[in-house]
């Protein structure tokens, strides 16, 4: 089955290829480890509402946007689950919208507040491991 996200793979490709550009960037995906894969897919999946887009048995792969995904692995030698330092960030349409989703659905989230030296207004949950997931939306 091809989704939407890889006929879109598959045009940039064409045209790369066509106009002998540079090699460009298909896609963007954010690696988060975790101790229990099916607890964290479980909260994307569900309190999120990515879609899964690829099962890799010990890694999953969750559509943000149509180029942009966040994968999900569980922990293995040499890998550890680690969100210190990190931060993804979600850009939506309507910040308070996705606040009042989350709240309804008893996750807890941090009040949306205004953050001018950025030029945002955001709100951040944290995902079962520890993982920032901050929503976001630019001022105009």
């Amino acid at each position: 089955m091809i989704l939407d996200h890889q006929v879109y793979f598959f045009e940039i490709r064409a045209v790369t290829k066509l106009y002998n550009a540079k090699p460009g960037i298909d896609a963007q995906i954010s690696w988060v480890y975790t101790a229990d894969l099916q607890v964290a897919s479980t909260f994307y999946q569900q309190a999120l509402s990515l879609e899964l887009v690829h099962d890799q048995g010990r890694a999953r792969v969750f559509a943000t946007a149509a180029n942009a995904f966040i994968g999900v692995c569980e922990a293995f030698e040499g890998r550890v689950v680690e969100p210190r330092g990190s931060l993804i960030s979600l850009v939506v349409a309507d910040v308070d919208t996705w606040y009042q989703r989350l709240v309804e659905q008893e996750i807890g989230v941090d009040p949306p507040e205004r953050l001018e030296s950025f030029g945002i207004y955001a709100f951040r949950v944290r995902a079962p491991d520890g993982y920032v997931i901050e929503f976001q939306q630019f001022d105009r």
